[in-house]
């Protein structure tokens, strides 16, 4: 199994399509994620430079912010899915529902996912992700309980945030998550934060020891249900994800640094 890196554009904005995929394959990504703005100078740009190179997309689906109905969330999150999978990435890497939506609601926007995905032959991955659907361990596992074909991007920093652990008593529910798992963002969180200050700190060794297990794990399985290609996105992320020095605009790490880094400790350790 071939295990691809891709560079996440968030931390990102401001530098051109065409800049930014450069950029990511001199630092030695295979790919890129990108929640493609609203900008048609930028999302040509970005396509031609990707079929110019060879590279991977991932494209990303994250909805701003809105008070709303389930059924006003769905009409816009299908529009999103259905313009993005015209992009034809790879997969969409999608930030899907709510975490205050009922089961039996969420279930809606899932299956509607699910059509979408047969629509249009794109696949799509759902992020665990705080506020969504799958924010935690234990919620997910009702939903994969329900839909065997669900496909999760597993960002188990969330989880360890939400629950105020490493997900010492969750064991079942991590280990079905990691069999539903076809993607990784390679971000390590712990039991206050979905991201630490820098993961190869010493004070974060059983953080990193943790999470490194847990994304060996996830290729094993990978591997044996007969994955040809895996995909992990190093995704520490900029400010507030990475605080501020007091009193500063200054991070107290650089983010394109750490995530650079993180993917060259992966392929050295996975």
């Amino acid at each position: 199994m071939v295990v691809k890196y891709i560079c996440p554009y968030w931390g990102q904005d401001g530098i051109g399509g065409a800049a930014f995929i450069d950029k990511a394959l001199e630092a030695g990504y295979d790919g890129v994620e990108v929640n493609v703005p609203a900008d048609k100078a930028f999302e040509k740009e970005l396509l031609n430079a990707i079929k110019t190179t060879q590279c991977a997309f991932i494209a990303q689906q994250w909805l701003p912010l809105q008070a709303e109905t389930v059924e006003a969330y769905i009409i816009r999150f299908s529009e999103r899915l259905q313009y993005l999978a015209a992009l034809n990435p790879v997969f969409i890497n999608s930030h899907t529902g709510k975490d205050y939506f009922s089961f039996e609601d969420n279930c809606k926007v899932i299956e509607k996912a699910f059509k979408i995905e047969q629509e249009t032959g794109i696949r799509i991955i759902h992020e665990t992700h705080r506020g969504r659907f799958n924010y935690s361990a234990f919620s997910t596992k009702t939903y994969l309980n329900k839909y065997p074909q669900l496909r999760l991007n597993a960002d188990f920093s969330h989880w360890c945030n939400v629950s105020e652990s490493f997900l010492e008593d969750q064991q079942p529910a991590l280990a079905l998550a990691m069999s539903h798992s076809y993607y990784l963002h390679a971000r390590i969180g712990h039991t206050q934060s979905a991201q630490v200050n820098d993961p190869f700190a010493p004070e974060w060794k059983e953080a990193l020891n943790t999470f490194v297990a847990w994304w060996k794990e996830i290729l094993t399985k990978a591997e044996q249900r007969g994955a040809k290609e895996f995909y992990i996105c190093p995704e520490f992320g900029p400010y507030p994800y990475m605080p501020y020095q007091p009193y500063t605009n200054i991070p107290i790490q650089n983010q394109w640094l750490l995530n650079v880094k993180m993917a060259q400790y992966l392929k050295q350790v996975l």
